[in-house]
């Protein structure tokens, strides 16, 4: 999301940094003509506007004019709006150039002239550049397909020859109507609908948002198109209720956009068009069938004339779903239904498209249709489409007439939805139970659900008031539910920090009598207090993992051994078993992208993340990251949603990226109470905090650090556990900025804190470098050998080389420089192999002033690595390992030629001309 002016543009920064580039350029010197296209709504004129804005603010003047429908058969209507401002200039024309531009506007002497359409465009082109001589000009068209002839005319000609003039010029027009004057003439770029991600931060952007199932429809009939999502929104807002109908209503806006051309129409047309938009598929001869002999073939052509479907041997596509729902809205209530029913009637063969048109036809309750829903619902969580499985209970549940079975389906489709990954979809399902039943398992199951999906928002209060009562309540009489929901509850309170919430999960953990499966004690032990349950959570975690991996294929709600995973990757991460996290997260993840379980992939692939960027695999990280986010956008998984952001400007910062890594975390905590939030609260610090380091800040740093505990006498962590992985940096950071007592009163605090249960070798190493650096000089270095004495530590390399760089800096000004060398040797292999710029010029400065010149850096791995994508980086490394074309494309759903294409365009990004190179060009996965 980019701020710009008032306005706020999402998912479009690569065009607007092509547009940032187009004006830098005028302002230099150079010109340039850009062509943008794209469907109606998809958001041209933002971009245009925002473009505008660039320019006046870097003193460019600018030229607007927009195409007209009703002037388009006006001459030159759409060179007037343009030059109108200076038309008082063409008085400094030559003659002949001046009557011919002059003439075709009407406003010349009167004397008679012949028409000349040379001297009209290079009149226009002579008077802009005139003007141009006070100041560059940038010339904005809107609606070019829109303009009349002669202004396409003169635009051409003009574009054909800005060289050398401090002109440029940026169109937009429809990408089924770009005039023939432009289509070679300028470059073009196509504005494509939103990714899911970008549609669904628009979504969050607007006045009412749209939740749940609403959101998902939404989501699905915009199919990207900004304008959309803004009006489907906005008419969600103002009828709830129309998010549970087949196609939903359209906005005014929306009608002139996608419905106009439907009155023309001729009646067996639009009789095809509503079967088709009821059938919502493809196929020409069930759409035929269905209709029977009142339309042929041929009464297809007035829709494809009108560019509202194209048909092609048995298919029939309408050009845009919207157009799909306009067509079914402007049909009655009756012609719907008929549709409907002769739908079913022909698809006989197909059981789950026929299940939903006889419930499309269904008046009122109906058992028999939801019974068919069901089943439906069934054969689509076997073929994992958990989506598809929810929405067809949840229809199904509408139609029951039993409040109690009715209650059941609402459950199971909150079940799929939730593997789905749409949480408040999953809400709103919940929520409905408890109106429907008073069975105290369906209660349970929906309480489970409801806690599920306020968990992944940021709603962590809300999401523990379902989940602890029912855990509190199942103590003695279903034992398995309570460690289940205590399992779940583990994760919001981990996030949240609250001690009141962790020491409750505790209690009621400790009063359920030992169980065949202790996978959720386990979480629940580990996740709420890590130090004062190491061993007992380490001793159960040994035990826990004897199941060998999952087979590929196995679904979630069935494949223990992959929860298991999950879980247990999880508790390996909480307690610094970093190593044994990463292979388990990425086995689980391994099976997880193999079924469509967005809102399990989203949470996994972050914790993944985490684990990756602790142990130094900082470009798989980033790469897991994206995934993550990605994920969780489209559905809403807030934690995620900002989580995935603020972790990636950790990387930025560490980089030196320091002004991007502070804009990313403002764009990701904007509208968040982080104070509820207290591990992202932590995370945000620390982000910011790294940012100032990396610019050599360390007062603003100091101040970032030392707000990750609080300000009382004994100085308490503000994240029980994240808190205490940032207090070296904390007072490396004070040391340096004259606040050595504050920072011991933390530091003493701490360590009196951790001695009550047991740390890891991580956490030991990073308490030993806090104390080496405020000790006196007599007992700085055991500290800071003790920090380095477990080889353990390798495992967070870039943890270890700051201890080496501190440390190594503290020989040297004891005149101990031959044994800083190789301290500083080390911890700059780790510093350049992870591209973190400042800590790198530091370490050499400290080389060199050890008496060391140090080699040049290596050609730049990190920097050859960040510029992959993540999908080009996970196919430079499966082509490394050996794999064919064929066989990666097989992987990951590409075909061989794609695969061919990435390689080509990875080869020079690394520096190497062969595949057979991949493996020296590519590190090992810790990076």
């Amino acid at each position: 999301m980019t701020p710009l002016g008032d306005e706020w543009i999402v998912g479009r920064d690569h065009e607007l940094a092509l547009l940032s580039r187009l004006v830098d350029a005028l302002t230099t010197g150079r010109t340039g003509a850009l062509l943008m296209t794209g469907g109606p709504g998809a958001g041209k004129s933002a971009l245009l506007d925002a473009a505008a804005r660039m320019a006046r603010r870097s003193g460019v003047r600018v030229l607007r004019c927009r195409g007209s429908e009703g002037e388009s058969g006006l001459p030159f209507a759409g060179l007037h709006q343009l030059l109108r401002p200076f038309l008082d200039l063409a008085e400094g024309l030559p003659a002949r150039q001046r009557a011919a531009l002059l003439g075709v506007f009407g406003l010349d002497d009167g004397t008679p002239t012949v028409s000349d359409p040379l001297l009209t465009s290079l009149g226009a082109l002579t008077l802009l550049s005139d003007v141009a001589e006070h100041g560059p000009l940038l010339l904005v068209i809107d609606d070019t397909h829109w303009l009349d002839l002669g202004t396409l005319d003169v635009l051409a000609f003009m574009a054909r020859r800005l060289e050398g003039e401090p002109v440029a010029l940026l169109l937009a027009a429809r990408d089924t109507a770009v005039p023939a004057q432009l289509d070679r003439q300028v470059d073009r770029l196509t504005i494509e609908p939103l990714d899911p991600a970008a549609a669904g931060r628009l979504l969050d952007h607007q006045p009412r948002p749209p939740a749940g199932r609403a959101r998902s429809r939404v989501l699905e009939q915009a199919a990207g198109v900004p304008l959309a999502l803004v009006e489907l929104a906005r008419a969600v807002a103002r009828d709830p209720a129309a998010a549970h109908e087949d196609a939903l209503p359209l906005t005014d806006r929306l009608e002139a956009i996608f419905a106009a051309d439907l009155p023309e129409l001729p009646p067996a047309t639009r009789e095809l068009l509503l079967f088709a938009a009821a059938a919502e598929s493809a196929e020409l001869p069930v759409i035929l069938s269905a209709v029977g002999d009142r339309a042929t073939l041929d009464d297809w052509l007035p829709a494809e004339r009108a560019g509202l479907v194209r048909v092609d041997a048995d298919r029939v596509r309408f050009r845009h779903p919207l157009i799909r729902s306009a067509v079914y809205r402007a049909a009655t209530y009756t012609e719907r239904h008929t549709a409907h029913r002769a739908l079913a009637d022909v698809l006989v063969g197909d059981p789950d498209r026929r299940a939903w048109h006889h419930a499309a036809a269904a008046s009122g309750v109906d058992e028999e249709a939801a019974r068919e829903l069901d089943d439906s619902a069934a054969r689509a969580q076997r073929r994992g489409g958990y989506a598809a499985a929810a929405t067809a209970l949840e229809r199904a549940a509408r139609l029951s007439p039993d409040p109690t079975v009715r209650a059941g389906r609402l459950v199971r489709a909150a079940t799929m939805a939730m593997y789905a990954g749409h949480p408040r979809w999953v809400g709103e399902l919940s929520a409905q139970v408890a109106t429907l039943t008073d069975e105290p398992a369906l209660l349970a199951e929906a309480s489970l659900r409801a806690g599920w999906a306020l968990a992944v928002t940021t709603r962590f209060a809300g999401s523990l008031g379902f989940l602890l009562p029912v855990a509190e309540a199942a103590v003695d009489e279903d034992p398995v539910l309570t460690l289940d929901a205590l399992a779940t509850a583990t994760t919001p309170a981990y996030n949240s920090g609250a001690p009141e919430h962790r020491e409750k999960i505790l209690r009621i953990a400790e009063r359920v009598p030992p169980q065949e499966d202790e996978i959720g004690r386990l979480w629940a032990l580990a996740g709420c207090d890590p130090v004062r349950n190491r061993a007992r959570a380490l001793a159960m975690f040994a035990r826990a993992w004897t199941d060998p991996l999952a087979e590929p294929g196995a679904r979630p709600e069935l494949d223990l051994p992959l929860a298991r995973m999950v879980v247990l990757g999880g508790t390996a991460w909480v307690l610094d078993e970093t190593a044994e996290a990463i292979r388990l997260l990425g086995a689980a993840m391994d099976h997880l992208r193999r079924s469509p379980t967005s809102g399990a992939n989203a949470t996994v692939a972050q914790a993944l993340a985490l684990a990756l960027y602790e142990s130094g695999s900082w470009t798989e990280a980033r790469a897991a990251l994206d995934e993550a986010y990605g994920l969780a956008a489209e559905g809403g998984l807030e934690n995620v949603v900002v989580g995935a952001p603020v972790l990636r400007a950790t990387l930025l910062a560490l980089r030196g990226d320091t002004e991007e890594a502070r804009a990313a975390v403002q764009r990701a905590v904007h509208g968040i109470d982080l104070p509820h939030c207290r591990s992202l609260q932590v995370r945000t610090h620390y982000a910011l905090g790294a940012a100032a380091l990396a610019e050599g800040d360390h007062a603003a740093a100091y101040d970032r650090f030392r707000a990750v505990y609080t300000r009382q006498p004994e100085p308490e962590p503000l994240h029980f556990h994240a808190s205490d992985y940032y207090l070296a940096d904390l007072v490396a950071a004070a040391v340096r900025t004259g606040r050595a007592e504050d920072a011991r009163l933390v530091l003493d605090t701490t360590r009196r804190r951790l001695a009550e249960g047991e740390t890891s070798a991580r956490l030991t190493a990073i308490v030993h470098r806090a104390d080496a650096l405020l000790a006196e000089p007599d007992d700085a270095e055991r500290h800071f050998t003790a920090a380095l004495a477990d080889p353990a530590g390798d495992r967070w390399p870039f943890e270890r080389a700051q201890v080496r760089l501190d440390y190594a800096e503290w020989l040297r000004r004891r005149r101990r420089a031959v044994e800083a060398r190789p301290l500083l040797a080390a911890a700059l292999e780790v510093f350049e192999r992870l591209g973190t710029r400042p800590w790198t010029d530091r370490t050499r400065a400290e080389l060199r002033a050890a008496g060391v010149t140090p080699a040049s850096p290596p050609a730049g791995s990190a920097d050859s690595l960040a510029e992959l994508t993540p999908q080009q980086l996970q196919i430079a490394r499966l082509a490394a390992a050996g794999l064919t074309n064929r066989e990666i494309g097989e992987r990951i759903f590409l075909s061989p030629r794609t695969v061919g294409f990435h390689l080509y365009r990875i080869f020079p990004k690394l520096g190497i001309t062969s595949r057979a190179q991949l493996r020296v060009a590519l590190p090992e996965s810790g990076e």
